[in-house]
């Protein structure tokens, strides 16, 4: 057992580390085409998370889903750190990198090695709602945007709907924004809306007049109920709930870009979001991996370590190069973006589909690798615990969410066909 697994949610010292696996990365994986501001971003989170995510990731991937659990003393030192301004420019509060969405997509992985639910939390927070606040005017960045890169509001993001995900289409969607003069009145209901419990707003896509637009809806006013956190198989920390809108009065300076934007300003930021996505799958790959090559090279079978078996070399092998692969897709997905493409496609594709597809292939051999304490959550004998099965459970909701992989491959074949032969 490693320290860090059977660590409690307390803070340590940087230079009393948990005892975690010694990292593979380094030695695998080398950053020839990386820029140095994304390199030094990857240092630089790397120390917050060690410091302050994986002392908190058991106790936060393994207890119930509540309101009163969200993580929020992490949240408040992430937000001291500054990892909410990675994504943006200096003018509206940022760090003002030269390469801001390869360096968020680096932060994302770098969290979820430890836990995939902070960084569910912070995609959500940055990724989708902070970036498609980028659309909006001065002043509701001034009062919404400001304060979610200071961690002084908690930021969400609403397409999903009971009936509607994939599908984003206006017959689909049945939650409606009606405009009265100066006014819209929403109803509706949104589903699986991450961070919902605990935000204080949410940017909303809704049908607007046969259109899409985008509203920003603060989740304290009349007419608005937020329901009970979903019980998830895994992702703990990543509270999601139904968001009901009731004859929900919001003025009109709070859409988000123009009327009838709503749509490519959703896809554009579920863009962004799959890149992080694809990070967050790397970055649990990587982690089961150390985890895995430190077991396989510890733990003695017939007189000698596991890894002296032919098996488990080729497979770590096969691995580390899977791995090599992921980072490399999601770097240039990301990198694309920062160089103005709206919809790096097909690398934010490729990069969504095989980071997180890996990440479940890896988190099975994981759990493998540790055999039935692999399978436990906690030995009841001494209260051990192992990080490959946390990962188990929380990596196969990264091949369903901001796009299944099945309609990243549509993306992919698409741009081999061509949209009038795939539809």
């Amino acid at each position: 057992m490693n320290a860090r697994d059977a660590s409690a949610a307390e803070p340590v010292a940087s230079t009393q580390l948990l005892d975690m696996p010694p990292r593979q990365q380094s030695l695998l994986y080398h950053d020839l085409g990386t820029p140095q501001d994304v390199l030094d971003m990857r240092t630089r989170v790397r120390q917050v998370a060690d410091r302050h995510v994986a002392p908190a990731a058991w106790e936060i991937g393994h207890r119930e889903e509540a309101r009163e659990r969200f993580p929020r003393a992490l949240f408040d030192e992430l937000a001291h750190a500054g990892l909410f301004r990675v994504p943006f420019a200096a003018d509206i509060g940022g760090l003002g990198l030269a390469h801001p969405a390869t360096a968020t997509a680096v932060m994302i992985e770098e969290l979820a090695y430890h836990s995939n639910s902070v960084a569910a939390i912070v995609d959500v927070h940055c990724i989708l709602a902070g970036h498609a606040l980028k659309h909006a005017s001065p002043a509701l960045q001034q009062r919404y945007l400001a304060p979610l890169l200071a961690g002084q509001k908690i930021g969400s993001f609403a397409t999903t709907e009971p009936d509607a995900s994939t599908d984003l289409s206006i017959k689909a969607m049945q939650t409606i924004a009606t405009f009265h003069d100066d006014h819209f009145i929403v109803n509706g209901r949104k589903r699986f809306i991450t961070n919902s419990p605990v935000a204080d707003f949410v940017v909303l896509l809704c049908v607007d007049d046969g259109r899409m637009t985008e509203l920003v809806v603060d989740l304290d006013s009349p007419g608005v109920r937020v329901g009970a956190p979903d019980k998830k198989m895994g992702n703990h920390g990543q509270l999601t709930a139904d968001i009901y809108f009731d004859q929900v009065k919001v003025a009109a300076d709070r859409v988000v870009g123009e009327r009838g934007q709503g749509l490519r300003i959703a896809l554009q930021t579920l863009t962004y979001g799959r890149i992080g996505i694809a990070a967050s799958g790397v970055g649990m790959a990587q982690s089961v991996f150390d985890h895995s090559v430190q077991r396989l090279k510890t733990r003695q079978a017939f007189g000698k370590p596991v890894a002296a078996n032919q098996h488990w070399q080729f497979r770590m092998a096969e691995r580390a190069t899977e791995i090599e692969n992921a980072r490399n897709l999601y770097v240039k997905a990301a990198l694309r973006m920062d160089a103005g493409i709206a919809f790096p496609e097909p690398e934010a594709a490729m990069a969504k589909w095989y980071g997180t597809n890996l990440a479940a292939d890896i988190a099975r051999d994981g759990v493998q690798v540790f055999g039935g304490y692999g399978f436990t959550r906690e030995l009841g004998a001494d209260a051990s615990h192992y990080h490959v099965e946390e990962v188990y459970r929380d990596c196969k909701i990264a091949e369903i969410y901001e796009g299944t992989n099945e309609i990243q491959k549509l993306v992919i074949a698409r741009s081999i066909f061509g949209k009038n032969i795939t539809g």
